[in-house]
């Protein structure tokens, strides 16, 4: 009677760990805010990794709403609900750090994807936004000749992507002593903002204002907007960025904007499978697409702390292919 006990009791705890392997790993998406382009295009893109397609893992999107404070607060309940991972797209580099440290002593894996957190151990998939800012800048510099008074629209203040993009644009801006900066103020991603930011800048500085570096897209495209309200073009005002999001890069084709294609699908995809490689240990082989689309992102064992993917010009020879990629038209 104790050896059937004994069986019973062994067949459901084979029973038991034969459902746990089998039930799908719940990853939350801790996304600083969904108001924009990139980060919409990035998320769809994550659902459609073949791990999430095929129901191996289940993805949970927290919208941070462009607040530190509510992205803590996610991140605590996803330890509290026992999620097997998070990816973590921070609005602040540094406000965070305590939320995913804790995460990390309970065994919860963190990656960073598209900005970075301020810590040495949560590993990184995304652009060098510090080459972004340089490459923007330095694609302005050739239009104005070297001379002139910018403007810059900054990202959120203290988001990594927009201390990392400032700091090559000031790089360059300081090779180009002729280039003035006269205003500087962030428009947070948005492009409804930074309409309105562009316009109170050109009433301001009535002739003044010779080229515009906004931090991404979104803002570019409400500084673009601003300076056909007023009757001028790109011609007469250059307008550079970084994203290249389907807009911005139609408005490239047109000749109208200067952007650079950060790859949301390579980010997100990218990030989920070094979760993949945190859960499931060595035997894991990355499933996206992407790192063939890369060859320079090289994949290795699964445990480098940076993945660092290349920037690539939109340009009109390019912008159909990369247009059908982010929208899938």
């Amino acid at each position: 009677m104790q050896s059937r006990k004994l069986l019973c009791v062994l067949a459901a705890s084979l029973l038991a760990s034969s459902l746990a392997q089998a039930a799908p790993y719940k990853v939350g998406a801790a996304v600083y805010g969904l108001k924009g382009q990139f980060m919409q295009a990035w998320v769809r893109d994550l659902k459609q990794h073949p791990a999430v397609k095929d129901g191996s893992v289940q993805i949970t999107v927290f919208d941070g709403n462009y607040e530190a404070l509510t992205q803590n607060n996610q991140i605590e309940t996803m330890v509290t609900q026992h999620y097997d991972a998070i990816i973590f797209v921070p609005i602040d580099t540094k406000a965070s750090i305590g939320a995913v440290a804790r995460a990390m002593e309970s065994e919860v894996p963190v990656v960073a994807s598209n900005t970075k957190v301020a810590s040495a151990s949560v590993p990184y998939v995304g652009n060098d936004d510090v080459e972004g800012g340089r490459l923007q800048t330095q694609a302005l510099a050739e239009k104005l000749g070297g001379k002139g008074n910018v403007v810059i629209i900054q990202g959120p203040i203290g988001q990594s992507a927009q201390i990392d993009r400032e700091k090559g644009e000031m790089e360059v801006l300081q090779k180009h002593p002729e280039m003035k900066v006269i205003e500087k103020k962030t428009a947070n991603w948005s492009r409804a903002e930074s309409l309105t930011l562009t316009e109170d800048w050109l009433n301001a500085h009535p002739k003044g204002i010779a080229g515009i570096i906004a931090q991404n897209d979104d803002m570019a495209l409400g500084a673009l907007q601003a300076v056909k309200n007023r009757g001028l073009s790109a011609k007469d005002i250059p307008v550079t960025s970084i994203d290249g999001m389907p807009d911005a890069i139609q408005a490239a084709k047109k000749g109208e904007l200067i952007t650079y294609f950060q790859d949301a699908q390579a980010q997100a995809q990218g990030a989920l499978d070094v979760v993949l490689r945190k859960l499931e240990g060595s035997s894991y082989q990355p499933r996206s697409e992407i790192w063939k689309r890369y060859p320079a992102l090289q994949w290795g064992d699964g445990t480098a702390k940076n993945y660092i993917i290349p920037w690539v010009a939109v340009t009109p020879e390019n912008a159909d292919a990369l247009y059908q990629q982010v929208s899938g038209k």
